[in-house]
């Protein structure tokens, strides 16, 4: 019998509408002939199975039990999921939430535990733990809601300097993130900042080459992803760079083959330093002097079929099928 993945997205965020986008393209993706799929949405507390109406649109909806993660599919049969495919760009499938409520229940699933997703997803306390272990990262500091006025704008002027950027702490990039340029403009950056989160980090500009790399390991298999150059005419990697194709997307970067091989050595071994599992996705820009300075870990990054990791794989010369397989078989 093939084994059933649920693709679980949507998320409490901003950015649902692109976790539902990478549902579709997981679904795209994994082998049908092995494994059957079904989408669950999880958005403001409720969590349903979108199931297909005979149509070809996954029109109905089959309330989840959360005591085991059931759901009735559409002839009414009790379907309860082999792994859970995780594709949520946020709360709660990026924080670790979800997958403390998985581990509860004892059900496989697609990233990281329970810490390195808690970790990863604040943005402040991700770049001071890398710091400790060697890694380089901007000087940043953090605005907390409810005590915003309690750090002047003359303390981050002279901590942070500008230009500077001024994004939630924990959440993507898409949203809330402004690229300040004047002291006027860093109160009201902060304030959008704070609508997307409880936490604000204002983080000092780093001039240089913006790549991405990916990466996923099991037991059985160890991938380091080919490295993708992000270039974009926008003052920085904003929504529309992402979403709506104001960028150019190298992969492989316009890199040397040293800086190539440092790049990748360096993403493997923050990989296993945290203990990952599945696909994760590390930004960093590369200043003057090919110094690497990481951006980002993304442990759900986007799976379109136009996104980073797709792009990756293709040029690695994978089948992105199977690695789908490896994931869902790793666990």
């Amino acid at each position: 019998m093939k084994k059933i993945v649920a693709i679980i997205c949507g998320g409490d965020t901003s950015e649902h509408d692109v976790s539902m986008r990478s549902a579709q393209g997981i679904k795209s993706f994994i082998d049908s002939e092995r494994y059957d799929t079904f989408l669950v949405e999880i958005h403001r507390g409720e969590w349903n199975a979108l199931l297909d109406s005979g149509e070809g649109e996954a029109t109905l909806r089959s309330v989840v039990d959360r005591n085991d993660f059931s759901f009735a599919d559409a002839t009414g049969r009790r379907i309860r999921p082999d792994f859970c495919y995780i594709t949520i760009h946020g709360a709660p499938g990026e924080n670790g939430v979800l997958q403390g409520y998985l581990d509860l229940i004892g059900m496989p699933y697609s990233t990281s535990g329970v810490l390195v997703e808690a970790l990863t997803y604040d943005k402040f306390a991700t770049n001071n733990y890398m710091r400790s272990l060697g890694v380089r990262v901007a000087d940043s500091l953090v605005v907390r809601r409810g005590h915003d006025m309690e750090v002047s704008d003359d303390d981050i002027l002279k901590r942070i300097g500008l230009p500077c950027f001024v994004k939630p702490s924990r959440g993507g990039s898409s949203y809330g993130t402004t690229k300040v340029k004047s002291r006027e403009a860093l109160r009201p950056a902060i304030e959008l900042a704070l609508k997307e989160g409880e936490d604000v980090m204002v983080e000092a500009f780093m001039q240089g080459t913006e790549v991405t790399c990916g990466c996923y390991k099991t037991d059985s298999v160890s991938h380091v992803l080919p490295i993708t150059e992000v270039v974009t005419k926008n003052e920085f990697f904003d929504y529309d760079a992402k979403y709506n194709g104001q960028v150019d997307e190298i992969t492989p970067a316009r890199i040397s083959e040293r800086l190539t091989e440092r790049i990748q050595t360096l993403t493997s071994s923050i990989y296993d330093i945290l203990g990952c599992y599945g696909i994760i996705r590390i930004d960093y820009i590369i200043t003057e002097g090919d110094v690497i300075n990481l951006l980002e870990i993304n442990t759900t990054p986007g799976m379109t079929p136009t996104s980073f990791i797709p792009q990756q794989v293709r040029a690695a010369g994978l089948d992105i099928s199977q690695v789908m397989s490896d994931i869902i078989e790793g666990r």
